[in-house]
């Protein structure tokens, strides 16, 4: 029986378990993975495609209209269907927006899990998006005596996220919220560097998280010299993401000096408490899989 698995689902659902989960499917055998775009003007139909041996077969699409904006509907909908590894059959169709969510920030949850300070108190939120409010749950769950801080060039969408979570302190200069953190998540859609590597303090972790085009970056050169640098995926961020293709292509940083990704985890480790590590959060349909089987079987354990 095939099982419709919608937003009701995230009561059964644990963020700690979840980047356990993604541990697990990297220890699998390497993914097959593709994409697939189709326009129409401004819309975009985007579909995801991940085969890995052991766990099955997902295929997510995503339909993109700027213009639901105007009418006050979502600019991104869509659904993910997963298959049985055995027999291919379909499994499950999953709502869109909750894989996206719990994929996003349980990626990045599972970095800051091997690489950050145990003892980090101080988490700093850049952005005010969806992917904020998901960042703040996640670490939440794995630093539970931090204090979180929020940053937004636009003072006035973080007021949202505040009637949400009162606890969260909003930072008013972004360079002095920077330097008091220990963790410093990053979720903005910036085509231009909003984090300076010269503000960085020994000891902290970065989780790159917003950018997802060639012409995105959040994170400037320097961040990247100065930090230990790894990625979710080898294969979904060189080439494809500008926060670390743009970087590649003048010269100013190397695919050597990324020290591992997700099939490495034995590199994901700290070092000492002063270095900085940095994280890109790349995505990729490989995730959505083993989000998805994770999902579908919390919802069966009922």
């Amino acid at each position: 029986m095939t099982l419709i698995i919608g937003p009701e689902a995230e009561e059964k659902l644990d963020w700690i378990a979840l980047s356990d989960a993604i541990e697990a499917g990297h220890t699998l055998p390497r993914a097959e993975i593709d994409d697939t775009f189709l326009y129409r003007g401004d819309d975009t139909l985007l579909s995801r495609a991940a085969w890995i041996d052991g766990l099955g077969q997902l295929v997510k699409t995503a339909t993109i209209f700027p213009g639901n904006s105007e009418k006050k509907k979502p600019v991104i909908n869509g659904a993910a269907c997963l298959f049985s590894d055995s027999d291919g059959t379909l499994e499950a169709i999953i709502d869109f927006h909750l894989l996206t969510k719990w994929k996003t920030a349980g990626d990045s949850l599972l970095a800051a899990r091997k690489l950050a300070r145990p003892d980090s108190r101080h988490i700093l939120l850049i952005g005010a998006g969806n992917v904020v409010r998901s960042m703040r749950q996640a670490y939440a769950s794995a630093f539970p005596e931090a204090e979180f801080t929020i940053w937004n060039r636009t003072l006035a969408n973080v007021a949202g996220i505040r009637a949400d979570y009162p606890d969260i302190s909003i930072a008013l200069d972004l360079r002095e919220a920077v330097e008091a953190a220990d963790i410093i998540a990053t979720g903005t859609m910036a085509t231009q560097p909003v984090l300076k590597g010269k503000w960085l303090q020994p000891g902290q972790h970065v989780d790159l998280i917003g950018a997802y085009r060639p012409d995105m970056r959040e994170a400037d050169d320097d961040c990247l010299r100065r930090a230990r640098v790894f990625v979710d995926s080898r294969a979904t961020t060189f080439g494809h993401i500008g926060e670390l293709k743009i970087p590649l292509e003048e010269g100013v940083f190397f695919e050597s000096d990324v020290e591992g990704d997700f099939y490495e985890m034995d590199k994901f480790t700290r070092g000492s408490d002063s270095e900085i590590t940095l994280c890109k959060n790349g995505g990729g349909a490989h995730l959505d899989l083993m989000v998805a089987r994770y999902i579908l079987d919390a919802v069966k354990a009922g």
